[in-house]
């Protein structure tokens, strides 16, 4: 339930669907399942939610990623902005 809290808040007003974000819930929860940990840390939840999320709405990707990997300020946000488009581009190349 907190995943799919989290995908709300980072998809607001982008036009993505309930089904997507409990698709991306439910994948995440199954890999992770699949896994056999123990225990898993937040961490690793949250770089599973993203891997889905960028593939979906790059803007909320940097909404969730901003919470996520908690921005301290424009600078590192710009980073991942950077980092976002390089992987966008590359894969246009």
């Amino acid at each position: 339930q907190k995943i799919i809290t989290g995908l709300m808040r980072a998809c607001q007003k982008r036009g993505v669907e309930l089904s997507t974000l409990e698709r991306i819930a439910d994948d995440v929860e199954r890999t992770l399942q699949n896994s056999m940990e123990q225990e898993v840390a937040s961490k690793r939840i949250g770089e599973l939610v993203l891997g889905q999320l960028r593939e979906i709405d790059k803007v909320a990707f940097v909404r969730f990623a901003s919470v996520y990997r908690d921005f301290r300020d424009v600078g590192e946000f710009s980073q991942e902005v950077q980092a976002l488009l390089q992987q966008e581009a590359a894969r246009q190349g």
